[in-house]
């Protein structure tokens, strides 16, 4: 099996997804995910990949969510680390039972909800992502109204596992996904 690639996960994604938003939220993960590959001296475009693919199985199986991920993956001769790593990524939130274990699967716990409140946040600024600060972030993390939706423990809670202060995190998902506004159209 040859690694994960994020142009191959692209190709895999479209196979399973075609709602925008859910194009716009892989995006916005991977994004984030390379940005956390730098810090932690990993493979960028792998764990870009990872990121993109993470919700492959949603959009089919909304109920059911990380539950197919196995069915839509071994097909396409992904490693089974890679779809260990994305089954993770819903532990003690879909029924997936794969704890993350390893520096890959944490960043992917703890990065999908935030991209929600930081891609929210962008939305309702002028500059979009331009300037965003982890301060004013952090702001809008505690108003628990806003992005309501965005599960504010669970990020909480990658963060502590992944062992990084949630301003250290934060500053990395804005970084990642400043680096590639223009493919989400902010």
């Amino acid at each position: 099996m040859s690694t994960l690639t994020l142009a191959r996960a692209k190709e895999i994604l479209r196979k399973h997804v075609t709602e925008p938003h859910l194009f716009v939220h892989a995006a916005a993960v991977s994004a984030s995910m390379g940005a956390l590959a730098d810090f932690f001296g990993e493979n960028k475009d792998h764990w870009a990949a990872i990121g993109y693919l993470h919700d492959v199985d949603f959009e089919k199986f909304p109920n059911e969510h990380c539950q197919h991920v196995r069915e839509l993956l071994e097909p396409e001769n992904i490693d089974e680390n890679d779809i260990k790593t994305i089954i993770s990524h819903g532990f003690g939130l879909t029924g997936a039972e794969i704890k993350p274990e390893t520096v890959c699967q944490k960043s992917l716990f703890a990065v999908d909800e935030l991209t929600g409140i930081i891609h929210a946040y962008a939305l309702m600024r002028p500059e979009k992502m331009a300037g965003m600060s982890v301060k004013s972030l952090k702001k809008k993390f505690k108003d628990r109204r806003f992005a309501a939706k965005c599960n504010r423990d669970v990020i909480q809670r990658g963060a502590d596992d992944l062992g990084v202060d949630l301003g250290t995190l934060m500053e990395l998902c804005i970084r990642g996904m400043a680096e590639n506004a223009a493919e989400l159209d902010l």
